[in-house]
């Protein structure tokens, strides 16, 4: 496993969930951290938490679905970290249960693939390059192992699109000292997993950090979680 201490991260929806989780395991690993809501406010609360590390704590705030924000907060966070280490691409959001199957909402499938979809990848074509030029990133999105409820299939195409974009991209990573691959945190109880999900939130943890912690070159794999459960 690397050593993380003193490098940049940008964690997306960090304010609560599996972003607030993965926030707090890479502070108490030493890593600098900028923490991304849709309000600086929302993550206050975080940033006080995590205040006794000795780490340098961020603020930025996007709202994902506007584009043009998102490639500015690429800008902003290179800017601030002096050169981004980890790309935490953990933000989502789920549209509601839709029982009529056969309807489908165009303005819940724009929405989520603009958040769930387009947001991640933009943050890594702005982000990525410059890593391959230092030599050195670990990029992680939060997929989904959703599969068989079509009843959310605006959310579970959006993550399916962002698998296929890390497998496609990935062989192009190779010897670069870049590593991007997938984290399925499984159903946690959460506000997008809601309260009848089968696991705590706090279980994402270690497996949440396994990608990031790689040192053998593992690249464009999907990571299970809940497979790493203490």
């Amino acid at each position: 496993m690397i050593d993380i201490k003193n490098k940049w991260a940008l964690i997306t929806g960090a304010s609560r969930g599996v972003g607030r989780q993965v926030a707090g395991a890479m502070a108490q690993k030493g890593c600098n951290l900028i923490l991304h809501s849709r309000k600086k406010a929302n993550t206050d609360a975080i940033k006080a938490e995590l205040s006794s590390f000795d780490i340098k704590i961020l603020q930025v705030e996007a709202e994902l679905s506007d584009i043009p924000r998102v490639k500015a907060l690429a800008a902003e966070v290179e800017t601030l970290s002096g050169g981004l280490d980890i790309l935490y691409n953990n933000a989502a959001i789920m549209t509601p249960y839709n029982n009529d199957i056969y309807t489908a909402v165009e303005d819940e499938y724009i929405l989520s693939f603009k958040v769930n979809t387009i947001a991640p990848i933009v943050l890594c074509n702005a982000i990525i390059p410059a890593m391959i030029k230092r030599g050195f990133g670990r990029v992680v999105n939060v997929t989904s192992g959703i599969k068989d409820e079509p009843q959310l299939m605006a959310y579970a195409a959006s993550k399916a699109a962002l698998d296929k974009y890390v497998y496609d991209m990935t062989p192009h990573l190779k010897d670069t000292g870049v590593l991007m691959n997938l984290m399925d945190p499984g159903w946690l109880r959460t506000d997008l997993g809601g309260p009848n999900a089968p696991n705590a939130v706090e279980s994402v943890i270690p497996g949440a950090l396994v990608p990031v912690l790689l040192n053998d070159g593992t690249c464009g794999k999907f990571f299970h979680a809940q497979d790493y459960r203490e």
